[in-house]
């Protein structure tokens, strides 16, 4: 019986363990999410006025985060792994060329927009943060030169200048001052790269 009475014991921790855990990651995402709409309102903005925007005690902010830079930093690790995961989503490696463009662009372009206080920090000196903006980078070039094998873009074009120059459009697309949804600023993008690059003049 008693041996019994532990396991039951251990067994209902678990999912209460599980359910506190669940419940923290909930608080980090709610004050990061805060910390990105009060940031992009205010660069100067306080641990106190985040922990208001994010409805919970400035206690609970500086537990889970030492400082404001640590914040930032978190932030911007946070932003970057969505950007990552916006890349993959995309299938830039086996959906079709042109599919994947455009795919890419649109879920890139809700990243930049929803996260760019995060997304505008110079962040080399994070490991992490670098690695992801490496990866996509590559996935980026694999795909433009699928796009170039493909008859996509023109047989010369130079893919390095070609990725810079769609790194910029996305930028310019991002900042747009109007709301604007991002599947019409994808087509933007890939029109406009593809009128400069591509073997058709664009879609």
């Amino acid at each position: 019986m008693t041996e019994q009475a532990g396991l039951t014991g251990q067994e209902s921790a678990r999912p209460a363990g599980r359910a506190r855990r669940a419940d923290a990651e909930r608080t980090v995402q709610a004050i990061l999410e805060a910390a990105e709409r009060v940031l992009s309102a205010d660069p100067s903005a306080s641990m106190e006025q985040i922990a208001t925007a994010a409805g919970v005690a400035r206690t609970t902010v500086h537990r889970r985060f030492a400082t404001r830079d640590v914040l930032i930093d978190e932030l911007t690790a946070w932003a970057a792994q969505r950007f990552g995961e916006a890349v993959r989503r995309g299938r830039p490696e086996t959906a079709p060329p042109l599919v994947a463009l455009y795919q890419v662009t649109a879920n890139v372009l809700e990243v930049k927009i929803g996260w760019g206080f995060a997304m505008s920090r110079t962040s080399a000196a994070d490991s992490q943060v670098a690695g992801v903006h490496t990866g996509v980078r590559e996935q980026c070039d694999r795909l433009f030169l699928r796009a170039r094998d493909a008859g996509l873009f023109r047989p010369d074009v130079d893919l390095d200048w070609a990725r810079r120059v769609y790194y910029a459009l996305i930028h310019e697309a991002a900042q747009q001052p109007e709301p604007t949804d991002t599947d019409t600023l994808a087509t933007l993008v890939v029109n406009t790269l593809l009128r400069g690059i591509g073997a058709s003049g664009g879609l």
